[in-house]
């Protein structure tokens, strides 16, 4: 891989905070995209980091996960600042807490009072979505009417998307529609905003992007012939990973895998559509699960775990190629763990993707480990751990002492405690960017871990609170991203 063949992004020494938006502090009417994300940012930037990594911001599942949300399109409402919303002129001054159901009124509050320009670029908003709002704005709508029953349970002309059925349901239902119409219209508008002024900041969005939808999900049931259905609606198969590091059993994801041959044939626009929105949210993005690119791990839907699935070999040279035609260099980051193949890392390096070094990954086994830092490389990105990991000090002192003292050897027999000396070893990698998630900056304990993998309960719930920011914090993170070159 050629340096100056990766993107732009990658050719520059940075430092980032993983922090999903879910995890600032935030009131009911205040969402993540209101103050507290103009105060993180200010954090970021006195603290010499200049990229706020997030996971996927759409709406999340039942648990709260963002990795299995109805749309992969479509933003997570929850983000939407009411204070912000309530701001707009065309809100005559009223507040959200007047109201029982704030956003309802503000939608009311927008048809009566905007300004025509206004309504010009909301109209806008839809025609330039319109790929997959107007299939998200259906399924939102026909969920609530059949009390969020699953879309295969709907009647059967709607679960089937007759046509002459869908023109009298829209008809009949314009008033919903326009409600979940005007609400991503406010996400989108909020997020812009937010990007701006990142970009005034001189802050990166790094983004996340799922390689598998939801099975209740508008994707599923608006392209049924892009996933391995059967007669009933059902997955024939489902995607996870075999036995692993996170788990004995593996990961029984459940999402229904694609079927990629209707994919190609329709030259990848789905994806490339995908993607599309993805870029207009964020700076970069990483590919969760990139191995799944080259072969999935599909298992019978029947199987209740995940260790009697097969490999099965994808199209992901073909889908990258179709990405690198319309988008040219691509500011994509490879998900590059778990069980890595030759072809995996071939697919990885012929279309100049940086991987992922994760150092807690990096002690368990012998020299040639490829997250030890003598083996890091210009072409990756190097965290202390992700969203998946234990924290710092979660992780180091779940280790018994000589798995401990093999840690310190590594890292050269440090003086200070952990978290620092991990931290330490991330910013100095020769690894162009290096990202930090919240929990380890703030130097918290594994009750403070996002998500522990194969589990539901429990997770994704985790915020952080200002207290923990103090100024000699600041400073010292100031220092150390200057002292190795990220400032």
């Amino acid at each position: 891989m050629s340096r100056k063949q990766t993107n732009k992004y990658f050719r520059e020494r940075r430092a980032g905070v993983l922090l999903h938006p879910t995890s600032l502090p935030s009131t009911d009417t205040d969402g993540a995209l209101g103050d507290s994300a103009s105060l993180f940012m200010n954090f970021l930037t006195d603290a010499g980091f200049s990229i706020w990594q997030m996971l996927p911001v759409n709406a999340p599942d039942e648990y709260g996960s963002p990795y299995k949300s109805p749309s992969v399109y479509a933003g997570d409402p929850q983000l939407i600042s009411l204070q912000r919303l309530f701001a707009c002129h065309w809100m005559q001054g009223a507040r959200p807490e007047q109201h029982e159901d704030p956003f309802a009124y503000a939608h009311k509050c927008f048809k009566q009072y905007a300004t025509d320009a206004e309504q010009s670029d909301y109209q806008s908003f839809k025609r330039e979505h319109a790929y997959w709002l107007d299939d998200y704005v259906l399924y939102c709508t026909i969920k609530q009417l059949y009390d969020d029953k699953s879309w295969w349970d709907w009647p059967e002309s709607l679960r089937h998307r007759d046509t002459t059925t869908l023109d009298s349901f829209r008809k009949n239902n314009s008033a919903t529609l326009d409600y979940y119409f005007f609400e991503q219209y406010i996400f989108f508008s909020q997020w812009h905003a937010l990007r701006k002024q990142a970009h005034d900041k001189g802050i990166l969005l790094l983004g996340d992007m799922p390689l598998f939808a939801a099975h209740d999900s508008v994707a599923v049931w608006a392209h049924p012939d892009f996933f391995q259905l059967d007669h009933n609606s059902q997955p024939t198969f489902v995607a996870g990973v075999p036995p692993d590091y996170f788990s004995a059993t593996g990961q029984r994801w459940g999402n229904p895998v694609y079927n990629w041959h209707n994919l190609a044939k329709d030259g990848f626009t789905w994806w490339i559509e995908r993607l599309r929105t993805q870029l207009e949210l964020f700076d970069m993005v990483r590919i969760d699960h990139f191995r799944g690119l080259v072969a999935h791990w599909q298992i019978p839907a029947d199987c209740p775990t995940a260790e009697n699935g097969e490999w099965i070999n994808v199209p992901g040279r073909e889908l990258c190629q179709a990405f690198k035609d319309e988008f040219g260099e691509l500011p994509l980051i490879a998900e590059d763990l778990g069980s890595i193949t030759p072809e995996v890392l071939a697919l990885r390096d012929d279309f100049c993707l940086p991987g992922m070094k994760v150092l807690q990954f990096a002690f368990d086994s012998d020299t040639n480990n490829p997250y030890l830092p003598h083996n890091h490389d210009l072409y990756s990105v190097v965290y202390t751990g992700t969203h998946d990991n234990n924290t710092i000090l979660g992780w180091f002192y779940n280790l018994d002492d000589v798995q401990q003292q093999r840690v310190y050897d590594a890292l050269r027999n440090p003086d200070d405690a952990m978290p620092w000396p991990l931290i330490h070893t991330a910013l100095e990698s020769i690894c162009p960017i290096a990202i930090l998630p919240m929990q380890d900056v703030l130097g918290l304990d594994g009750s403070h871990r996002m998500n522990t993998p194969g589990t539901v309960e429990g997770n994704w719930r985790w915020k952080f609170e200002w207290e923990g920011v103090s100024p000699d914090l600041v400073t010292k993170f100031r220092h150390l991203n200057g002292l190795y070159g990220r400032c």
